[in-house]
Formats: C-alpha cells, structure tokens, sequence
C-alpha cells in the first residue's frame, strides 16, 4: 500500500510540473528566481536545490500536507514538527506560511490542542548521556478507559539522549516482576541500558517525561476523534509518528537520531544517496549524529 501512495504521489507531481512548465509562466508566479535552479532528475522529477518542487495546485499541496497530518502515520503534528519535516523534500514559495494556515484551519487540532501550562519547579538539566538508550525517564499513563484487551495504563519509556520512546499498554494491575519481563522483551532485547530514572515532576528533573505524556495525550486524543476504536490499537503508529517527529531539543527526529538517518514514510519515496549507505558508513553517521546531538543539548 505504501508504494502504491508514493508512486501515485510522484505521479502526480510530475504531471503538475509538466504543466506548469508548459503554460510558461513560472518567473511571474514564482517571483523569486527559483526557476533558474531548477533541476530535473533521472526520476523525472523537477527539484529546487535538492528539494521536490511542488507547483501551485492546491488539491496537489493539500494530499501532501493531509498526508503529513492526518494520517495515522502522523497523527496531527503542530506546525513547527509538520514544516521540519516537510521542508527537507519539497519545496514552494511561501511553504512555512501555508502549512500555519492548513494547522490553524484543522478541526481536530482545534479540539484537543489546548495550551499546556508550563511545567511547575526549577527544571534541572541532568548530566547529558553519552550514548544512546544510556539512561532512561519513564512514567505511567493511568486511570484511561479499560480496551478489549485488558489495558488500562500506558507505560511510557524514553532515551534521554535521542529522546526516542516506547509506549506500552498494560494494566495497573501488574506485578513488578511482569513489568521487569515487559521491560525485557520490549525494551532491552539487543541494549543495554544504565537506569537512572526521572520522576515525575520532581524539581530537579528535566521535564521530559511530562512533555512526553503531555503530546502523547493530545495524540490518543486524535486518534480517537479521527478512526475511533480502542485507544490501545492506535499505539504503536502513535509511537512511530511521534519517533518520527523533529524536537528542537536535538535538532531532529528521535528516529534520525537513534538510527543516523532518516525515516521513510508515505509522502517520502526516496532519499537521497540511501543506496550508497552501508557499513561502517552507518555506523561513522550514527556517531557523528550523536555527537551533534550532545552539543546541541549542552547548548540548550
């Protein structure tokens, strides 16, 4: 299915800017000098500096950016996370602008999206990992509607230093000893992790947990609103939509940051040198990423 969306997308943006190129107008409506770099690829796509030019079609912009929102693969992202990740692949005059309206305009977003308050007490900046899945923050989400299956209770577990996160469902029922197993089989397999736990609101702590639960509320929220069913069915695209999201705080998604490189998804159906990444180049992308993301938390 997801090929099947990404071709019919790339056909569709090709077909745009072949007319758009035949009515000959673009330097009046472009108003900026782009066309002069534009550049038409093997794939037969027109680019802009590396970016897919998206000509003005409205119906064309808006499955991309209803692909980028609403779907369960993105679970309504605001308009920051939605332009960061956007703006690596397309391009168009004014794109910024146009995704704030299309977030403003969304119906959905309107209805869970408060303003969270800010997070009360001092908010300490712990000492900074020096690997991945090093030290861990978790919590629980307790108290929510009891699924088919039993659930009641999300166990929310994040890196602290890629900020990448698992959402478990479970019960408030279980033991520790199961939670350990949980932990095990879901968690640890190949990794290795040193916990050093943040408590929930404690003053000292960096927050991170509570911004977590506060975006993964309004994301089962969503979910709810738009596909209905079971809020323990819409967890794992939840987790993959949210590891998937760019954070200020790293400078990126926390998929980029776990894994060195980005995440395919439908509105994606190529990157750029993907073939060419292999070995130890993965592994020296990985390190320099982590690097990258060391300093920019020591920055913050």
């Amino acid at each position: 299915m997801g090929m099947t969306v990404q071709t019919s997308l790339r056909d569709m943006i090709v077909q745009a800017q072949q007319e758009s190129m035949k009515r000959g107008n673009l330097k009046k409506k472009l108003d900026c000098g782009a066309e002069r770099q534009f550049e038409t690829k093997p794939d037969g796509v027109i680019y802009y500096q590396d970016r897919v030019w998206i000509p003005t079609v409205d119906e064309l912009r808006k499955l991309i950016f209803d692909e980028s929102h609403k779907t369960k693969y993105s679970v309504h992202p605001g308009a920051d996370k939605m332009y960061q990740h956007l703006r690596g692949f397309y391009w168009w005059p004014g794109i910024k602008k146009d995704i704030a309206e299309y977030v403003v305009r969304c119906l959905t977003c309107a209805k869970v999206k408060a303003e969270h308050q800010k997070l009360s007490g001092f908010l300490e900046q712990p000492e900074i990992p020096l690997w991945k899945w090093e030290q861990i923050a978790m919590d629980f989400i307790t108290k929510l509607p009891r699924t088919s299956s039993g659930h009641d209770t999300i166990w929310v577990i994040i890196d602290r230093l890629t900020k990448s996160a698992h959402f478990l469902p479970m019960r408030e029922t279980f033991t520790m000893d199961k939670l350990a197993r949980l932990y095990i089989n879901e968690i640890v397999k190949s990794l290795g992790t040193n916990l050093n736990l943040s408590t929930a609101y404690h003053s000292q702590t960096d927050g991170q947990s509570e911004r977590t639960i506060q975006t993964l509320e309004d994301m089962l929220r969503t979910c709810i609103l738009d596909f209905g069913g079971n809020w323990d069915s819409h967890l794992p695209l939840i987790e993959f939509s949210y590891n998937n999201s760019y954070h200020s705080s790293i400078g990126c998604a926390p998929f980029e940051a776990l894994y060195g490189r980005k995440c395919r998804s439908p509105i994606y159906w190529t990157e750029v040198g993907d073939n060419r990444i292999t070995g130890h180049e993965l592994i020296q992308e990985t390190t320099d990423k982590i690097s990258q993301i060391q300093q920019k938390l020591q920055a913050a």
